[in-house]
């Protein structure tokens, strides 16, 4: 059963009041830091932008893949009080909004004060993503056929998808250009200053098809970090406090890890992102419709994720994705304005929190691409793994 975030009383409505991160760069970029400094960086950003200090965090979460353990980031921040922590299960971005999701939970139900969410990557000190490696569950089913990296995975879903809706390589080169564009308006982005136009986008190497260079996130190093409170306190600290209007994780039946598995899904939900049952559950739970969302943050390790997500999301009908996205919806001005400072593809690549970022920023009025009259702001985590999760954030109150 899905509890309606709009029935709880106020003082206790979970809110996003803080946001921070480092600088973003190319994999290597950072590598005169450590990991867990970068960490640390964020999350004393995203405090200073709450109004509190780092030391009264008492609530810490994260997703898969994360290495810094909640002990050892609370005795670094000088925080006197550990009484909550927790990781959401899988890799890749699935975990992201699940992760603000039980930072939610934590802070409403009074097991912490202030919760912070955080992600740290450094690819250049550890592994590439995008590259091949043994992997203890699934390596030995896939890669025998030749599925050795999620592009090459996630690129066998989107084709049918291409096949059963009719969008075409030029819907990916569309949706590859706006999101570079949105990153040329963005400091932090690491692909500021260097715009893509359509030459170049198909004039760059096929990686799986349909999936060419452009059609791949970035890999980068870089950190950020959120802080989330209830109402109650955020009213005390004079700062826009979000309100987190949906927030919850799913996955669909028999879709295990999906095509970053053994590609079992049944083959209705084969051409998806897995997340029509999320989007269940943040539409309940808010009391609103897609027709109500403003701005969207559709996670784009692949292009390709983008009209999946449109679809499962019901942002708009399969049979309409392609002349959807050809109308110019999904750009500055457009009915959707999608991943306003990039997005994984052009900003960086933190596994999906940096959209969490952009989301606020949009709720609070304060993004550098800001969406006018933006009321509802939607986050999607995960494309390819297996279960999902999701966001739907309200204006300040």
């Amino acid at each position: 059963m899905t509890f309606p975030m709009t029935d709880w009383p106020r003082k206790l409505q979970p809110c996003i009041v803080g946001v921070g991160e480092t600088a973003y760069a190319k994999r290597g970029g950072l590598d005169d830091r450590t990991e867990l400094s970068l960490c640390l960086e964020a999350i004393n950003a995203a405090a200073t932008n709450a109004g509190i200090s780092a030391s009264e965090i008492e609530g810490f979460a994260s997703f898969g893949f994360e290495r810094h353990e909640p002990a050892v980031v609370q005795a670094a921040l000088a925080a006197p009080l550990l009484r909550y922590a927790s990781i959401v299960w899988g890799g890749g971005g699935g975990g992201c909004s699940g992760a603000v999701m039980l930072a939610a939970m934590a802070v409403a139900t009074g097991q912490c004060r202030y919760a912070v969410v955080y992600r740290s990557i450094c690819q250049g000190q550890y592994e590439r993503y995008g590259q091949y490696r043994a992997r203890p569950l699934w390596g030995g089913f896939v890669a025998p056929y030749g599925l050795m990296s999620p592009g090459m995975m996630v690129a066998l879903t989107y084709r049918r998808f291409m096949m059963e809706c009719g969008t075409s390589s030029e819907h990916l080169a569309d949706i590859a250009m706006t999101l570079r564009a949105n990153a040329q308006a963005n400091p932090r982005a690491v692909m500021r200053g260097r715009p893509l136009n359509r030459e170049e986008y198909f004039a760059s190497r096929m990686v799986a098809d349909p999936f060419r260079l452009y059609d791949c996130c970035l890999e980068t190093d870089g950190a950020c970090a959120v802080i989330v409170t209830t109402a109650d306190l955020a009213d005390r600290l004079q700062v826009p406090a979000v309100p987190i209007l949906g927030a919850a994780q799913a996955s669909g039946p028999r879709w295990t890890l999906g095509p970053m598995g053994s590609h079992n899904m049944p083959i209705e939900d084969y051409a998806t992102t897995n997340s029509k049952e999320v989007a269940k559950a943040i539409y309940a739970q808010s009391g609103l419709a897609p027709g109500d969302i403003d701005v969207a943050q559709i996670y784009d390790a692949f292009t390709g994720l983008i009209p999946m997500g449109l679809t499962d999301y019901g942002l708009c009908e399969r049979s309409e994705v392609a002349s959807f996205i050809e109308s110019g919806a999904l750009k500055q001005g457009g009915r959707l304005p999608i991943n306003t400072a990039g997005g994984l593809h052009s900003e960086a690549y933190l596994h999906g929190l940096n959209l969490v970022i952009e989301a606020t920023r949009q709720a609070r009025g304060d993004a550098i691409l800001q969406v006018p009259g933006v009321r509802h702001s939607l986050v999607t985590s995960g494309g390819g793994t297996g279960h999902k999760s999701a966001l739907i954030l309200g204006q300040p109150n």
